[in-house]
């Protein structure tokens, strides 16, 4: 007998993706969406959220991270008994509290996968797991849902503030840079002027702005990254005014001293050749 999944928000990139993922895997899928359009083949349709989720044994919440919790509360009292409620927010300290305070009924499963849309295979692909109740168990489940993946176990306050700089800092420093891409007229002739840096920045800032603006707020919107931005920021202003100031020897300071802090743990020669390898592969297959 197939296990059965309902995907809540099936209509965005992310509940498209995981659904021809299950479907892919065996799985009878329902899809639930307000507002997209979700046709896809083999999937059933459920007209509202409550007859998504009342007999499924997976529910699984690809939401907009601001409505999940409200969404938790109101679909957890209506699910099966031993169903398990799959959150994969980018913000978890909202979200797992939500799922702690579910009914005993039900298993919560708090994970945040580390890959997009247009991603292929689930074999090598990063999962985090932020455990809630029982965190074997949860872990179990959710290796058993995705086999092959890579999952890193850390709990909640500890993922905001990692992702604080994985995610928010990177779409933060991505999304000025595109608007100042955007503002240049001759892009043409800037590209035909670039190396491999610039070529390599492009590309993630692009792959960056496909994704939804209201996606794109809500991970910058991370309460913790206000304190590596901050940083960032400071740091910024502390080398142009040493530039401007003619302080070489401080310029160079800061940036030998990143080098040797890298270095401890990242060979930055190797690093310069992975680029140059990923922009001639990217180049040629485009």
């Amino acid at each position: 007998m197939k296990k059965s999944i309902s995907i809540i928000g099936v209509g965005g990139k992310m509940g498209k993706w995981f659904a021809k993922y299950f479907l892919t895997n065996g799985y009878e899928v329902t899809g639930y969406d307000t507002e997209e359009d979700f046709s896809i083949k083999g999937m059933i349709n459920a007209k509202s959220l409550v007859g998504a989720v009342l007999k499924a044994e997976f529910v699984m919440l690809c939401t907009p991270t601001r409505r999940t919790p409200e969404i938790i509360r109101l679909i957890a009292k209506e699910m099966r008994r031993d169903a398990y409620l799959i959150e994969i927010s980018s913000q978890k300290s909202k979200t797992a509290t939500s799922l702690s305070k579910m009914p005993s009924k039900v298993n919560p499963i708090c994970i945040h996968p580390m890959f997009g849309p247009v991603t292929k295979k689930i074999k090598g692909q990063h999962i985090i797991s932020i455990p809630i109740k029982d965190a074997i168990k949860e872990l179990t489940v959710a290796r058993s849902l995705f086999p092959g993946a890579n999952f890193v176990t850390i709990d909640v306050i500890e993922h905001d503030k990692k992702i604080a700089v994985i995610l928010g800092l990177t779409h933060l420093i991505n999304v000025v840079f595109a608007n100042i891409l955007a503002k240049d007229d001759k892009i043409s002739l800037t590209e035909k002027m670039s190396g491999t840096t610039f070529r390599a920045q492009k590309i993630l800032t692009e792959s960056i702005m496909t994704e939804s603006p209201e996606l794109i707020e809500t991970i910058i919107s991370n309460p913790e990254i206000r304190r590596v931005a901050e940083e960032f920021w400071r740091d910024i202003g502390r080398l142009l005014t040493s530039v401007q100031e003619g302080k070489t020897e401080e310029v160079i300071e800061y940036i030998k001293s990143g080098q040797e802090r890298l270095s401890k743990n990242i060979d930055l020669e190797k690093a310069s050749k992975k680029l140059t390898i990923m922009i001639n592969a990217i180049e040629k297959n485009a």
